[in-house]
């Protein structure tokens, strides 16, 4: 009898079992990618928050860490894109996979996959999900709405069915799982794995800071809300003082925020102030919007930044997805690992005996 966790996943990836570990900015370190390599699952880093520089030294260190292959995550609008694209080619003997939300076009696709690496993009949408097939993608990752930071408003049970009818690849399904359960249901559905972040990011691998952890496992689900303030986009978060007031702000509080983001983005990467707002616009993906909307666009990820490395769970932003409302512990990643594996493995033997 063949291996029911045995998929298009893991042969494309060579990993034992069907579970992506998502590229969380700041939270997808080295450690955290080895560690869900190692006990079986496929990691990918976040490359997308890092200079060329650094991510040059994280795949160095992954390199070390793991003897499996492992993902990179990028935007093609981040500063250095292209040195980050040569760079992850430079190391296609290892690197599996690449993610991104938007921006490669079919020449740079076509570039990963002659170099033998998958490009499995996450979609939110059914048009996105055919525009990457169509640009050349051979996987992609469905997010439903319960996904954390932006999102949609359409749940995972309707989206993914939605995209698995239109388009020939296979499909990842992300938004809402955490568990052996929500793996046997997604490949019951016709999925060929999970992808998950914040069950990753409670996790005692995760570099998140002990204060932010504690927050992700006392929040429950009325704890989290989706909101349009930070940046003009829906963006799942769990509530706390930071978002308090931003929920409440008007126009001169948020100019005041978008202008203190921009001079830590000039402080971070020494752009000058062009280059910090052509990557503010370039970030929204919409060259037409309010300026000071794209700046905001900025905005965010310094303020998660804030939480979820200096460890400021009051004055910082707490992207999360849904399910961290039903999560209070914080297992290592093989110890997580095994329980999916155990509990999918129940799951579908329970199916099979008609129990």
């Amino acid at each position: 009898m063949s291996d029911p966790l045995s998929t298009r996943l893991t042969e494309r990836l060579g990993c034992r079992l069907p579970i992506i570990q998502t590229a969380m900015g700041w939270i997808a370190t080295p450690e955290l990618v080895a560690a869900t390599s190692n006990a079986g699952a496929f990691g990918f880093l976040a490359g997308a928050v890092m200079q060329p520089g650094e991510l040059r030294e994280a795949i160095a260190r992954l390199r070390d860490l793991t003897p499996y292959r492992f993902g990179v995550n990028f935007h093609s609008f981040q500063p250095g894109a292209a040195q980050i694209v040569e760079i992850i080619l430079e190391h296609a003997d290892r690197v599996g996979a690449v993610s991104f939300g938007r921006g490669p076009d079919a020449g740079m696709i076509g570039r990963f996959n002659d170099a033998g690496i998958l490009c499995i993009p996450t979609v939110g949408a059914v048009k996105h999900a055919q525009k990457m097939v169509q640009l050349g993608c051979e996987m992609v990752t469905v997010q439903g709405g319960e996904g954390g930071g932006h999102t949609g408003s359409v749940a995972t049970t309707i989206l993914l069915p939605q995209v698995l009818d239109a388009v020939d690849v296979p499909v990842v399904a992300a938004g809402g799982f955490a568990d052996g359960r929500g793996l046997a249901a997604a490949l019951a559905y016709g999925a060929v794995g999970i992808a998950m972040g914040t069950r990753f990011l409670m996790t005692a691998e995760s570099p998140v800071p002990a204060a932010p952890k504690a927050a992700y496992a006392r929040a429950g689900t009325g704890d989290i809300i989706v909101s349009t303030k930070v940046d003009g986009l829906p963006q799942r978060m769990i509530r706390n003082p930071l978002l308090g007031r931003i929920e409440k702000s008007g126009k001169l509080a948020m100019w005041r925020r978008a202008i203190e983001a921009g001079l830590e983005m000039k402080r971070q990467t020494g752009m000058s102030w062009g280059e910090t707002l052509a990557a503010a616009r370039n970030m929204t993906a919409h060259g037409d919007m309010p300026l000071a909307q794209a700046m905001l666009a900025a905005a965010a990820p310094m303020m998660i930044q804030r939480a979820v490395v200096s460890g400021d769970a009051e004055n910082g932003l707490m992207a999360t997805g849904l399910v961290a409302g039903r999560l209070d512990d914080l297992p290592g990643c093989a110890a997580l690992i095994a329980s999916i594996e155990t509990e999918a493995r129940a799951r579908i033997a329970a199916l099979t005996r008609g129990n």
